[in-house]
């Protein structure tokens, strides 16, 4: 009809605006994962190893476990037993090989972080070896680690506070786009006197070590909060299910035979999937 207007439909817009752009589209970003983290992470035992050696990494950690579920396009994993928060930054030189620094993974195209990271900076692995009572009085974890009026376990979570924080802003450095997941410790020991003699503490070096347990908790948390990253409890999750029960997410200084001692084993893995899982799936903040 003369006079009347030329009609562009929707569909031959964007192919106008796709011309004009050189007629491609862009590509849908691609979603990165990398976990960064300890033996906590690494669950050493758990299940078949994968990773440079020494590392014990699973092919059944809690990363592995979250990285199924969400299938991003790429997905590493380059926790390492034993690993500090220097090693985020240095390699690693274990027993069997060297472990580059775990930072190296983490690209701009990283998308999703998870970190474990900072209980071997405290120390608690080796402290909590020292703590066998070897008589029904004896407090030798509480005694040896607060003698002098100090309290090394304070002391230690406090100077590991600032290399927490170092390694957040690296990562943010490097993935300024990445939502970055700080992940806490679980439940390890339980309330009141124990269960001797599946774990040979008795109850004021028990609680002793779980306060500790808690500080490092609530320092990781702050620090996650202070530096653009979100903190994933798996303590509270894990409440009920310490070394003293029968669905324990940790194994005892005796483990049953699917993880190394005082680590968390197949159910602790899971339990802290669903505990990443939860927090990937709620809203950022």
């Amino acid at each position: 009809m003369r006079g009347a207007k030329p009609t562009v439909t929707l569909p031959a817009l964007l192919a106008l605006l796709l011309a004009g752009c050189g007629g491609e589209q862009a590509e849908p970003a691609r979603e990165r994962y990398v976990a960064l983290g300890d033996s906590y992470t690494s669950a050493p035992g758990t299940g078949p190893a994968t990773g440079p050696p020494g590392c014990d990494r699973s092919t059944t950690n809690y990363p592995h476990l979250v990285a199924a579920r969400l299938r991003p396009a790429e997905f590493a994993d380059v926790s390492c037993a034993g690993a500090r928060t220097a090693h985020l930054s240095e390699p690693q030189r274990t027993g069997e090989g060297t472990n580059p620094p775990q930072l190296e993974a983490v690209t701009e195209s990283t998308t999703l972080v998870t970190l474990g990271i900072g209980g071997n900076d405290v120390g608690f692995i080796g402290f909590a070896a020292d703590c066998v009572a070897t008589t029904e009085n004896a407090t030798p974890c509480r005694d040896e680690l607060t003698a002098g009026g100090r309290d090394r376990i304070a002391e230690n979570v406090t100077a590991t506070a600032g290399r927490v924080a170092t390694a957040l802003d690296r990562i943010a450095a490097r993935a300024s786009r990445a939502r970055v997941l700080v992940v806490g410790y679980p439940t390890v020991l339980p309330q009141g006197a124990g269960c001797r003699p599946e774990l040979p503490y008795l109850g004021t070096d028990i609680a002793y070590l779980r306060a500790g347990l808690g500080s490092l908790n609530a320092m990781l948390a702050e620090q996650a909060r202070a530096h653009g990253a979100e903190f994933v409890d798996t303590a509270g999750p894990s409440r009920e299910h310490d070394v003293c029960t029968s669905t324990r997410w940790v194994e005892g200084p005796r483990p049953e035979g699917e993880a190394a001692p005082l680590h968390p084993n197949q159910r602790g893995n899971r339990g802290m999937a669903e505990a990443v899982l939860a927090t990937v799936r709620s809203e950022p903040g």
